[in-house]
């Protein structure tokens, strides 16, 4: 086994931790309004259909990064026009969509004997594999999404708050939550090298959730959600490295272990 200093140095945990740093920056923010606004299962949603994306790159012989992101943002857009149809509830929209995608990315690589890929990476994430360009994707998109965010955090945020106080107000809380949607669609799709389709929704949502117990405001909640998705993937890198485990899921289990320590600590309001 090579030693701490080697390990710190070595090309593959350095961009490791750029990108899983890098994407902490969004997803605490952007997994705060999942949790206020109970958006989990449009997490799952869209997390199910960027193995879609992945089938479609490789059968057109595309760029797979695109191609995930691309149909990520297609089934973001499909879900919030199809939420505005009141003879089909949230619950089973998100439900078909999830599986149907799924199915259809699994099928279409079946049906292509040409193509082989390796399921685990894409499903439980490869963070020791990322590569240059993987790393260069995630700072675009992570950099993108995060002056989109600061653009319309407010309107977000009201929107959030009371929606229909924030449309007399002159909000546009359609088109915000069609933004919200597909920034997340973004977040999940450039996020599948670090923790995989069926464990991104779970960095999303548990670091926000701890931070909840301690955060007086909004921003202090987003702000202590991005420090500790940063806290559990770096705990998460190295546990993984040296117990020779998956890097993804061991993000998550650690991410988990901070969400049960915080709720044995006292919290703000109660100090």
């Amino acid at each position: 086994m090579i030693s701490f200093t080697e390990l710190i140095t070595a090309d593959f945990f350095l961009f490791a931790v750029i990108a899983g740093l890098s994407l902490s920056i969004v997803t605490g923010p952007l997994g705060s309004f999942i949790v206020w606004r109970r958006m989990s299962y449009f997490g799952d949603t869209l997390a199910h259909s960027a193995l879609l994306g992945i089938a479609i790159g490789l059968v057109t012989d595309g760029n797979p990064q695109l191609s995930i992101i691309i149909g990520c943002l297609l089934v973001g857009a499909l879900l919030v026009y199809l939420d505005k149809n009141p003879n089909v509830s949230t619950d089973a929209l998100l439900g078909i969509l999830a599986h149907s995608t799924l199915a259809i990315g699994i099928v279409l690589l079946a049906l292509t004997d040409s193509v082989r890929v390796n399921l685990e990476a894409y499903l439980f994430g490869a963070l020791l594999t990322i590569s240059s360009m993987d790393l260069a994707w995630v700072i675009v998109i992570v950099s993108l999404v995060a002056a989109i965010l600061s653009r319309f955090w407010n309107d977000l945020l009201s929107g959030t708050v009371h929606a229909e106080l924030a449309e007399i107000e002159g909000v546009n809380v359609t088109r915000n939550n069609l933004v919200l949607v597909l920034l997340i669609a973004l977040t999940i799709a450039v996020s599948m090298k670090i923790v995989g389709v069926l464990l991104i929704t779970s960095l999303l949502i548990i670091p926000p959730a701890t931070a909840r117990k301690f955060a007086e405001s909004p921003e202090k909640m987003a702000f202590l959600a991005s420090l500790i998705g940063a806290s559990s993937i770096l705990f998460g890198l190295f546990t993984a490295f040296y117990l020779d485990t998956p890097a993804g899921p061991t993000i998550v289990v650690i991410a988990t272990l901070f969400f049960l320590l915080a709720n044995f600590l006292p919290s703000n309001q109660e100090s």
